[in-house]
C-alpha cells in the first residue's frame, strides 16, 4: 500500500492562492489513479479533484471547477493542487488519496489509501 504525506496548507485570505502537495513513498503512483477530497467541520468528506495515472484525465467537483488544478509527477511520485481565488467556504482539512486503476475516481470509498491531512483556512 501507498503512503501518503500533505503539505503546503496554511491560512490565507479570500482570493487568495495555496499550493497543496502530496507526496508518497512505498510505491510508484504511476499505476494509481490520485485524488484530493476535503473535509469541513461538522461535515462529511467530499470529493475535490482526481487525476488519473498517466495525467490525461481531469475531474472536478463543480465547486472548485476553474479554481483548482490538479496535477502529478510520477517521477517524483507526487501529487499537487493548486487552488486560486479560495473562498470562505474551502476552509477544510484536505486529504490526498490514492487507489490502483486506469479510470478516475471520483467516490470516496473507491479509494484505499490515505493521507493525514493539511488544514488550510480562508479567512475574509
Amino acid at each position: 500500500q501507498v503512503q501518503l504525506v500533505e503539505s503546503g496548507g496554511g491560512l490565507v485570505q479570500t482570493g487568495g492562492s495555496l499550493s497543496l502537495s502530496c507526496a508518497a513513498s512505498g510505491r510508484t503512483i504511476i499505476n494509481y489513479n490520485m485524488g484530493w477530497f476535503r473535509q469541513a467541520p461538522g461535515k462529511e468528506r467530499e470529493f475535490v479533484a482526481a487525476i488519473s495515472w498517466g495525467g490525461g484525465r481531469t475531474y472536478y467537483a463543480d465547486s472548485v471547477k476553474g479554481r483548482f488544478t490538479i496535477s502529478r509527477d510520477n517521477a517524483k511520485n507526487t501529487v499537487y493542487l493548486q487552488m486560486n481565488n479560495l473562498k470562505l467556504e474551502d476552509t477544510a482539512v484536505y486529504y490526498c488519496a490514492a487507489r490502483s486503476g486506469i479510470s478516475v475516481y471520483t467516490a470516496r470509498d473507491e479509494y484505499n489509501s490515505w493521507g493525514q491531512g493539511t488544514q488550510v483556512t480562508v479567512s475574509s
